[in-house]
């Protein structure tokens, strides 16, 4: 554990879980009629906290952090996937398509936006670049069948918004902290308690060589739970994307190192807010950055 912020809150009430809280928004059978497990249908209010919560996060990270907002396909071919370290690996928590090319639903943002650097050699000058992006993502949970099936914590579809960076080598370590920071900044500016672990060796993915997960505190299971995980790849992905710059001193071409990470999920952000804020009545009371997101609202009843 790297550091923890603001305390766990203490309820004089039992506190209930997002499912309980916002079951007249929350219409999961309805999703299972149209899609099966692990998809959800959000309504009124709900939906509209959850639009909130992704264009909040996407101006903060423009306004304020410098990345610039690319809009990319949420269908992707083999290669790019290969391309980012999902493939070969990862296929089975993929959703392939069917049809004579070979295609797949994008897992995370994080595919088709760090491929936007495929095949290039950019200036030094150039660099960094920094991208956010907002998609669904798709995943099967080939891996995790029986886990988190309650609620909307752990879906096949769900959306994030998404961080990229891409950098000079020596600078790579410095933005992974970077781009670290600007995840905590959307947790702070919406004051929920949460903590930065850096994950240890056995529990890092294929292709990162460092990940800090933040985890946020949810009440209603009184622990932490990962609502984003930021990594540097180092140039793994660079070298099977064919990604370089041409240095400004040797004149050479060299690969970039690419950093990605969630500034967040957006669904699991959204069940933060709603346990953290409950005040026992079946209202929840929103955060001050939210409520110009919010028509100027101050809270929500479900």
């Amino acid at each position: 554990e790297l550091r923890r912020w603001r305390e766990a809150p203490e309820f004089n009430f039992e506190p209930k879980d997002h499912v309980s809280l916002a079951s007249a928004s929350l219409d999961l059978e309805a999703a299972a009629k149209i899609s099966g497990a692990r998809f959800s249908v959000l309504k009124g209010p709900l939906a509209r906290l959850h639009r909130a919560l992704t264009q909040f996060m996407i101006d903060t990270h423009v306004r304020e952090h410098g990345y610039e907002e690319v809009y990319v396909p949420f269908v992707v071919d083999r290669d790019i996937l290969v391309g980012t370290g999902q493939l070969p690996k990862f296929e089975d928590d993929l959703f392939a398509i069917v049809g004579d090319r070979d295609q797949f639903l994008i897992p995370t943002a994080e595919v088709p936006v760090t491929n936007l650097i495929r095949d290039t050699i950019l200036k030094a000058g150039e660099l960094p670049l920094r991208f956010v992006a907002h998609t669904p993502c798709f995943r099967s949970e080939a891996g995790n069948y029986g886990k988190d099936t309650h609620g909307i914590f752990r879906q096949h579809q769900f959306e994030k918004v998404e961080l990229v960076q891409v950098v000079r080598p020596e600078d790579s370590w410095d933005a992974l902290d970077e781009l670290t920071g600007h995840a905590e900044a959307i947790l702070r500016k919406l004051e929920l308690p949460y903590r930065a672990v850096a994950l240890c060796a056995g529990d890092l993915g294929f292709a990162a060589a460092k990940t800090i997960d933040l985890e946020v505190w949810l009440p209603a299971e009184r622990r932490y739970r990962e609502i984003s995980s930021c990594s540097n790849f180092l140039d793994f992905q660079a070298r099977r994307m064919l990604a370089r710059y041409r240095s400004a001193d040797s004149g050479r071409p060299d690969y970039v190192h690419t950093i990605n990470g969630s500034g967040l999920a957006v669904g699991r952000t959204l069940i933060a807010v709603l346990e953290n804020y409950q005040d026992g009545t079946g209202v929840v009371h929103l955060p001050d950055a939210l409520r110009d997101y919010m028509g100027g609202i101050s809270r929500v009843e479900f």
